[in-house]
């Protein structure tokens, strides 16, 4: 391997560029200063990516060979076996008895051999993406706007506007490097940021204007917006009336639902004045761009919210210009890539459509596949439902985890233990999905596989292999391409390697296309190897075809769409009501979301100590009002229940959270919890037009839950905890720290792991009901326990580097035993800058020691925030709350 790569990031839709180089003890990772995706800043995530190869090999994460029936083998026979079953399967129940169900996570060579062998060659329409979970609702919003499903501007519009609302997007956890951009050029030209979101979230550190809107009724405030600019004579007629079709029926509708601004804001929950505001800089900055994720998308009115909010750039002519236009984040780091070889049901590669005869016979021709059949397939819900009842009866999931991710998950597990068939390639050895897996396959993870990804500004970069994959670990593309020849498709998937597999979908990409399909980059369809391996970062359209536009920045920026007639269409839609209410039962409404170091399920980011340090365990977050009255307290643990399910977490109480609702991250599953799943509580409820699953609103219920004891639990090993009703796992150098609660007494020995070797020592005391117990081996630290009535506090930091310190020496014996540090101080400190393991602890006494007292000393002092700039609104949270207490 080379002594440095250019590669690209596998977290977020940014596709920030980074640098790996070889150094004497492995590989070092930074930002690529030449991406213009993020020129050179890299996120927590992304600088830590060498610190999760480490972690997958210090705890033997990966999944290192194919393993058919509970029983490791050769490559030769898990082709063999998943070749066979497949066909077994489709000559008695048919091709469409077979599903694919696969992920963003995907390289787009990936993605394109799955759909080209499940609908072209197997002939089964039903292959579906974890990115129907967050895109899915954008790319019908984009289709019935735009015609096809276009992002039309670039990152740059970020640092260009006036103007920039963030509607259902907390940029600065879930897109950090995008969120730095934006700060950056508020600090150098005054850009008005409004943030819209229920919660105060850590974007808010920038806004001009925090509107803590209603859960939900997101359409009731663009429509608003419309009817105002229709009032107040700011529609561009001249622009209307040449490029965008429905305007009349959009606005009458608009107007209908919200006629006034103090209507509008009684049904959003906002002041009149505060709408007022957004909706004159609105009027006043004509470079506006409106960034929307997932509070957006994740809604059963997801669709309708993407095109209200079109429709209020459309009625202005802000669309394709520099500093202006709608602008949707993704939130997987190819979930564009996927949506541009067709892995969501409804669509077919290279943006073409499996419900137009025309497109499905271009696409057979192309391919010469036979078995491709016009028509959609099943979203990622029904598709799980039809395995339910029976209809699916062979499901290969790639890349993702629907056990953890989908809504109901009682219902996804059933399913997937009655299935009779369960295929599963991933890079780990285990996962709450593989636990149902007949076939499991290892795949070549980031750092070991070539190919692209497509980011949310349409830019395609390369991801590049710069290690040897562990034991038998393939490329998916490759395990795809070895079953699609055992079938006898051989001619079709010949691949050598995946510059080949890009060639034929640049070539696809311009087959036949008369300019209506936006997508093409046939200037790569003729590309060899080399050129492949030495690709720049380039967007698309990249077109072979003169009369397309050189500089594709920005799309539509001539006002012609990508429709039938080249016009745009703004389209009535109305604010409806959630399709589950809160009411006496379940009297709140919950929201999920992510957290600002966690990945997903955490299969990549669980192991890393320094990002499982910010957040160690999934928090509940709470108003104070709320809190009092369901009798919970800063700290405890609550039982929440939905009627799906029901789980326990612990509680944080904060005013960042709105009253009547409450917020849990998305993150744990069963390998890092016993309880913190919520796909559990989420409900399957979807939207109608996109499938798109409702993540952001449902009712629950909470109340307290006392045990008889609570304790923190480390150990170097992984240790079985399933009689408890509650723990936690968060790595941290050198062990494994458990957060753990229980009922039954006198169990604290048993939960040390094995002991049959070493020694255990103790200190107890039953009239307090404190126990703390170690257990060393060859003097040294193998697991701790501290338990009491109420949650221990100790510094975590200081007992975990016991792990990693050789033998015990008196001193440390004793201060292990009665639970200080060596300074004789407790603390639950908290990690607050990753980049540099800044802890709340170190910055808190630098503010009250007056070293430093604001941001930017701190910065200087600690180099807190001087990173990737993630926790800087943290920082000034941790500031505004402790200066003037320090002063005191």
């Amino acid at each position: 391997m080379q002594d440095e790569v250019k590669t690209t990031c596998p977290y977020c839709g940014v596709g920030c560029g980074v640098i790996i180089s070889a150094t004497q003890e492995g590989w070092a990772v930074g930002g690529d200063p030449d991406h213009p995706a993020n020129k050179g800043r890299l996120c927590s995530k992304g600088a830590a990516l060498i610190d999760s190869l480490d972690a997958e090999a210090e705890r033997d994460f990966r999944l290192l060979f194919p393993n058919v029936d509970g029983v490791d083998c050769d490559w030769d026979r898990a082709i063999a076996e998943t070749a066979g079953r497949l066909r077994e399967t489709i000559d008695r129940h048919g091709p469409k008895s077979v599903a694919f169900y696969v992920s963003g996570q995907l390289l787009t060579e990936d993605y394109y051999v799955a759909n080209k062998l499940i609908k072209g060659f197997i002939g089964s329409p039903h292959i579906d993406t974890n990115s129907r979970l967050c895109m899915a609702s954008t790319v019908v919003g984009h289709k019935r706007a735009f015609g096809a499903d276009v992002v039309p501007g670039c990152y740059e519009d970020l640092e260009l506007a006036d103007l920039v609302i963030l509607a259902g997007s907390n940029l600065a956890w879930c897109h950090p490097v995008l969120y730095q951009r934006l700060r950056a050029a508020k600090a150098a030209r005054g850009t008005k940021v409004v943030v819209i979101d229920p919660r105060r979230t850590a974007s808010c550190d920038i806004a001009d204007l925090h509107l803590a809107i209603r859960p939900g009724s997101d359409v009731a405030l663009f429509n608003g917006l419309l009817t105002w600019v229709d009032d107040n004579g700011l529609a561009d007629w001249n622009y209307l009336t040449r490029h965008v079709g429905g305007y009349a029926a959009t606005v009458a509708s608009a107007r209908e639902d919200c006629p006034t601004v103090e209507q509008t804001a009684m049904t959003c929950g906002l002041e009149a004045k505060d709408l007022r505001t957004l909706y004159r800089w609105f009027a006043e900055c004509d470079k506006t761009v409106t960034v929307f994720s997932q509070g957006v998308n994740q809604s059963s009115q997801g669709s309708d919210k993407v095109n209200a909010i079109l429709n209020c750039h459309l009625a202005t002519g802000r669309v394709g210009k520099p500093g202006s236009g709608p602008f949707s984040v993704t939130g997987q780091p190819n979930a564009m890539g996927g949506r541009e070889v067709g892995g969501l049901a409804n669509q077919l590669a290279a943006h073409m459509d499996p419900n137009d005869p025309m497109d499905v016979d271009r696409l057979r021709r192309f391919w010469k596949a036979p078995n491709l059949r016009q028509g959609e397939g099943y979203k990622a819900v029904e598709l799980f439902r039809a395995v339910e009842r029976g209809e699916i009866k062979a499901l290969w999931v790639m890349g993702t985890n629907p056990a953890v991710s989908l809504p109901d998950t009682s219902r996804v597990r059933d399913a997937l233990e009655i299935c009779p068939l369960v295929i599963a390639s991933d890079v780990v050895r285990e996962n709450d999905t593989l636990r149902y897996a007949d076939i499991v396959l290892p795949a070549a993870a980031w750092s070991e596989k070539s190919g692209t990804v497509t980011n949310s500004e349409r830019r395609i970069s390369r991801q590049r292999a710069f290690r040897k994959a562990p034991g038998s670990a393939k490329p998916d593309w490759w395990i795809m391409s070895q079953v699609a020849q055992v079938l006898g498709f051989e001619k079709a998937f010949a691949y050598r390697d995946p510059a080949e597999i890009f060639a034929e979908f640049a070539a696809l990409s311009e087959f036949e296309n008369d300019g209506i399909r936006a997508f093409d980059i046939g200037q790569w369809s003729k590309t060899r190897k080399g050129a492949y391996d030495s690709m720049e970062p380039f967007q698309w359209p990249a077109s072979r075809d003169k009369s397309r536009p050189a500089d594709v920045r920005r799309l539509y920026t001539d006002g012609c769409f990508t429709t039938n007639n080249g016009r745009a269409n703004m389209l009535a839609v109305r604010q409806k009501e959630p399709r589950a209410l809160a009411d006496g039962d379940y009297p709140l409404i919950a929201n999920t979301g992510r957290y600002r170091d966690q990945w997903h399920t955490m299969t990549r980011t669980g192991p890393v100590a320094r990002l499982a340090a910010h957040r160690p365990e999934p928090l509940l977050e709470i108003h104070p009002k709320d809190a009092a009255h369901y009798g919970l307290v800063d700290g405890g643990l609550a039982r929440v229940e939905s009627q799906y399910g029901n789980l326990l977490m612990r509680v944080s109480v904060t005013e960042a959270q709105a009253a009547g609702a409450i917020f849990m991250p998305m993150h744990w599953s069963d390998s890092f919890s016993s309880d913190g799943g919520i796909g559990r509580l989420v409900p399957p409820e979807t939207d109608p037009h996109s499938g798109q699953p409702e993540s952001k609103l449902f009712p629950v219920r909470i109340g307290p839950y006392q045990p008889m004891w609570q304790g923190l639990l480390f150990s170097r090993q992984d240790i079985d905890l399933s009689g408890l009703p509650y723990w936690v796992k968060a790595a941290a150098p050198g062990c494994l720290i458990y957060e753990i609660a229980g009922d039954v007494p006198h169990i604290f020995r048993s939960l040390l792991g094995p002991h049959e070797e070493g020694q255990i020592i103790e200190y107890s005391d039953r009239q307090r009901g404190v126990t703390r117990l170690a257990r060393l081996v060859d003097d040294q630290v193998a697991s701790a326990l501290f338990a009491a009535p109420d949650r221990p506090v100790l510094d975590r930091n200081w007992i975990a580097s016991l792990f990693g310190g050789g033998a015990l020496d008196e001193g440390a014996r004793a201060g292990l035993l009665v639970g200080r540090t060596a300074s004789g101080i407790g603390v639950n400190d908290r990690l607050v800058c990753s980049c540099y393991s800044v802890g709340l602890a170190a910055i808190t006494d630098a503010i009250q020691g007056r070293q430093a007292i604001s941001v930017e000393e701190l910065g200087r002092l600690l180099q807190a925030g001087t990173g990737c700039g993630s926790c800087l609104s943290e920082l000034k949270e941790i500031v505004d709350e402790t200066v003037p207490r320090a002063a005191e």
